[in-house]
């Protein structure tokens, strides 16, 4: 199937499912987005193609991920949003919303566009970077604060960086801030992709037993007080 990197990424994530209990539900339910150099012709026009995908137009990047944070923990970590920005301050704002999902183990996708990777035109505007290392852009400020961090600079990179990416999501006790950087020329980079890759998915949610009650007494003067080990000196 030919697809652009944004399109096919869009198509993939709208068949993804989590199940826990026997209950199945969308795992990227919605994306919230602001449009500018760096996603308006890749994720973009994706966005607008895929039907399956509902779309929120947000007006700050730092408030996007706030809510998409909100949303995930409503839904108790079974179902997420993506958020994507332009490169350079827009993706600044995603930072402080990243490092609040990640400590809190709350799912939430971060899709910012980043520099050409074929590098036509460098610097673009409001782009950050370093002079001195091409390879660095101001997305990679989002590193210390995500569960998972890649940068997609092939088209067929965005397999393994996608499945991964769904499964640090999907897992409650890895979650958190899931980053896939997304050049601005890749995105919209035609690839033939296998059909299989757009095959719905469902990522099994465990549910952890509570540990077992103890009938053995703990150490030290303890005894029994109306069902409960309670001290000799509380007692």
């Amino acid at each position: 199937m030919r697809l652009t990197v944004a399109q096919a990424l869009v198509r993939f994530l709208a068949a993804q499912h989590t199940e826990r209990d026997g209950v199945r539900q969308r795992l990227i339910t919605a994306t919230w987005g602001i449009f500018g150099h760096g996603n308006v012709a890749g994720i973009g026009q994706a966005l607008v193609e895929e039907k399956g995908m509902p779309f929120h137009q947000g007006r700050n990047e730092q408030a996007m991920v706030h809510a998409a944070v909100g949303y995930a923990r409503q839904r108790n970590r079974l179902s997420a949003h993506a958020v994507t920005t332009s490169i350079g301050p827009g993706a600044t704002n995603l930072v402080t919303g990243a490092a609040l999902a990640t400590i809190n183990h709350l799912p939430v996708l971060l899709l910012p566009g980043d520099t050409f990777a074929a590098r036509p035109a460098d610097p673009v505007l409001q782009q950050l970077q370093l002079p001195y290392a091409g390879d660095v852009s101001v997305n990679d400020c989002l590193r210390p604060v995500s569960k998972y961090f890649d940068r997609v600079t092939r088209p067929e990179a965005l397999i393994p960086a996608a499945l991964a990416a769904v499964r640090v999501l999907a897992d409650p006790a890895e979650t958190g801030a899931v980053t896939l950087a997304l050049p601005q020329d890749v995105q919209a980079e035609a690839y033939d992709w296998p059909e299989e890759f757009f095959a719905e998915r469902v990522w099994s949610v465990r549910r952890p037993a509570p540990p077992r009650r103890s009938s053995t007494p703990p150490s030290g003067p303890w005894r029994p007080r109306n069902g409960r080990w309670s001290s000799r000196a509380a007692a």
